[in-house]
């Protein structure tokens, strides 16, 4: 039986936390992101951008006032990314033979 490869963007914790947060949510701001997986913000930066950079999420960065706000989103890609991972992590769950 072959196993199927797993996408290594999203093999690692924090970028599969984060596309995990988004696929529930469509959308989340930096600090939210940040406190629910517990990362520390260079951490979260750089993995944020790894993401963007793939095309699995987009990142807008604006200000809400005059606070800065980076606002992140799932894309069709990264969505289609994460479901593909799902069923190819899946089919790691082998039922044993009767």
């Amino acid at each position: 039986m072959m196993f199927p490869t797993l996408d290594p963007l999203l093999h690692s914790e924090l970028r599969l936390a984060v596309v995990s947060l988004l696929i529930g949510m469509e959308e989340a701001e930096f600090p939210y992101i940040k406190e629910q997986t517990g990362a520390t913000a260079g951490n979260l930066s750089v993995q944020i951008e790894k993401l963007s950079s793939a095309g699995y999420i987009t990142v807008d960065k604006g200000f809400k006032g005059k606070r800065p706000c980076t606002l992140c989103r799932i894309t069709p890609e990264g969505r289609k990314a994460f479901e593909d991972y799902v069923k190819a992590l899946k089919s790691y769950l082998v039922k044993p033979k009767k």
